[in-house]
């Protein structure tokens, strides 16, 4: 028996026969050409870039309605990046400079963007070499003439759980003809799309698990636990005995929670709780409304301003913007300005003569900083965001704010979007103004920031991060990042305190929130709005059903005094106790 771990990606537990997904190119031809061929090798290579455009633009159009809303833009997001001149454009420069095959040539390029993917800070926006790389690896099969699809066979076993080093976006589509019961890959993250599908089609998976493909045989029992991030590999009848009963229990659970849907987030002793999704984009909200998610707490917006030469205009950031705002019915949406820094998008960023690469993009110009540095961005994004809110509850946020000036700046922008827009005689509406807490110094000096904004959110993701000074997606150091870490449970405090005191909005849109280990903590603390992964809703609802805040009172006060981190485990586990009972039923 052989046990590894990984990201835990879609909940739940498969015990099923693997079966090992053979994809990719395993080489890459490499030779160079007389002159006389570079015509001829550029058609070719242009070719594949057309064939695998035809190929994603049908594979989009064949997507199941019963598909999850995230596989089509995920889809669409391979489309943009085949166009990008990175991919389409650049291979041929390199081709026609080196002589070199098609093959080759994009192969050079795909190292050089691996490399820029590598150094970008954001963890989230790093995962996004993967779909890169997928694109990348459709392109070279076309080049070669092999298939680009996943090839499953017809008599696969009902209980069969795919092995694979990574799968597409794409792959999944291809699942709705297959009994598949879970999935394992090799390489990904807990952010990368892989891991976003596996949640969205509620598929058991792991995910990064190193070399799983290596250790398994064809047909070998493995179980899959999506729940611990686990893989067990040939396991044995004692530990298969208890992973069958972990199974039924699960499916158990997960047929009480969907009670919960309909249910208010309410706590025992009668505390409203709103409990609002993290979203990307608009194919997001069907899974929102599905859930009774109460709205949006947060709106990235990065997406629309990567992979590409130009800003986006006003009027494309508008559309999209009205058309999340319409599709909520009514339901709050809070839009984040742009959040990135010059080493996420180095084409069109660099005309004042900023360099593109940062000593350390993190402490760099980033977030809001990078708005301030090109006002010409930041008011046409402000601009849309205020024509939007004509057609819906929108608050709009600014991100890593440090200081008070930062966030005065930022307010004369916003008064100057507001004026360019009155000159227009264009149609607008009055919005609720925010700020990202997750610095420090922003988190310290939170009064004096109340007193500007209507609200504050706080970004337990980077807050941690910045507080600890430590890397989370850095395997040697990311056993040091703690959520539960006393000085960040004393910051948060604070923060949640003191927009208490002042009346003052305060919602919680890291990851935390979506984590039921720090549910009860939080609601001692005094949150009352929660913003998360869509997919964790329906079980922080259970935990705040069964919980009582007068009744945390006296634990919260030990943890927020606790200075040692080897006693948070302790503490959060006695505070948690009660969270063993059984899953709250609906009426």
């Amino acid at each position: 028996m052989i046990v590894l771990h990984g990201y835990a990606a879609g909940k739940g537990i498969a015990i099923g026969r693997a079966h090992l997904v053979v994809r990719g190119v395993s080489e890459v031809p490499q030779y160079h050409l007389h002159e006389n061929e570079i015509a001829s090798e550029i058609n070719r290579f242009e070719t594949a870039i057309k064939a695998t455009r035809k190929q994603l633009e049908q594979l989009r159009s064949a997507i199941p309605e019963n598909a999850p809303t995230e596989l089509g833009a995920f889809i669409s997001l391979h489309l943009m990046l085949l166009t990008d001149v990175t991919l389409s454009r650049e291979p041929i420069d390199i081709l026609e400079e080196q002589a070199i095959n098609a093959e080759w040539a994009l192969k050079i390029q795909t190292d050089r963007l691996s490399q820029q993917f590598d150094e970008i800070d954001d963890e989230y926006l790093r995962q996004r070499k993967q779909d890169m790389l997928q694109v990348v690896e459709r392109i070279q099969k076309n080049l070669v003439g092999k298939s680009t699809e996943i090839v499953l066979d017809a008599n696969l076993l009902d209980d069969t759980i795919l092995i694979a080093h990574d799968l597409s976006p794409a792959d999944t589509v291809y699942f709705k003809d297959q009994r598949i019961e879970g999935f394992v890959t090799d390489i990904g993250g807990s952010t990368s799309h892989t891991a976003i599908l596996g949640r969205s089609l509620n598929i058991p998976s792991v995910i990064g698990v190193g070399n799983a493909r290596q250790l398994i045989s064809e047909h070998e029992w493995v179980i899959v636990d999506g729940i611990g991030g686990v893989l067990i590999i040939n396991p044995d009848e004692i530990v298969l005995s208890e992973y069958r009963r972990r199974l039924k229990a699960f499916r158990s659970r997960q047929r009480a929670l969907n009670k919960l849907k309909k249910t208010a987030a309410t706590t025992a002793d009668g505390e409203e709780i709103e409990l609002l999704a993290n979203i990307e984009s608009a194919d997001d909200i069907k899974a929102l409304h599905n859930l009774g998610a109460d709205g949006v707490g947060l709106l990235r917006t990065e997406f629309l301003y990567l992979n590409r030469d130009t800003l986006p205009e006003e009027e494309e950031l508008y559309q999209v913007y009205s058309d999340i705002a319409k599709k909520l019915k009514g339901k709050p949406l809070t839009i984040r300005t742009v959040d990135l820094g010059v080493d996420k998008n180095p084409r069109w960023f660099g005309n004042n003569g900023t360099p593109n690469a940062a000593l350390n993009p993190a402490l760099g110009l980033t977030g809001i900083r990078l708005c301030h540095a090109e006002p010409v961005m930041f008011r046409t994004q402000m601009r849309a965001i205020l024509r939007a809110a004509v057609h819906g509850k929108i608050r709009m946020m600014f991100p890593m704010i440090a200081s008070l000036s930062e966030l005065k700046q930022s307010l004369v922008h916003l008064e100057t979007a507001k004026k360019q827009l009155t000159e227009r005689g264009e149609p607008f509406a009055e919005v609720d103004v925010g700020c990202m807490i997750e610095i420090p110094s922003a988190a310290l000096t939170v009064s004096s920031l109340l007193k500007w904004v209507d609200f504050v959110s706080i970004g337990t993701n980077d807050l941690i991060q910045y507080t600890l000074s430590v890397d989370r997606s850095d395997d040697a150091v990311s056993h040091l990042y703690q959520p539960a870490h006393p000085a960040v449970i004393k910051l948060l405090s604070h923060i949640i305190r003191t927009a208490n005191r002042v009346g003052k909005g305060v919602s919680l849109c890291g990851e935390m929130a979506g984590d039921t280990t720090y549910t009860r903590l939080l609601l001692g603390l005094g949150l009352r709005k929660f913003s998360m992964n869509i997919n964790n809703l329906l079980d922080v609802k259970d935990v705040i059903l069964r919980s009582d805040t007068e009744d945390l009172e006296n634990d919260i006060i030990k943890i927020v005094r606790n200075e040692d981190p080897d006693k948070t485990d302790a503490l959060l586990k006695k505070l948690n106790e009660m969270n063993r009972t059984e899953t709250h039923q609906a009426a």
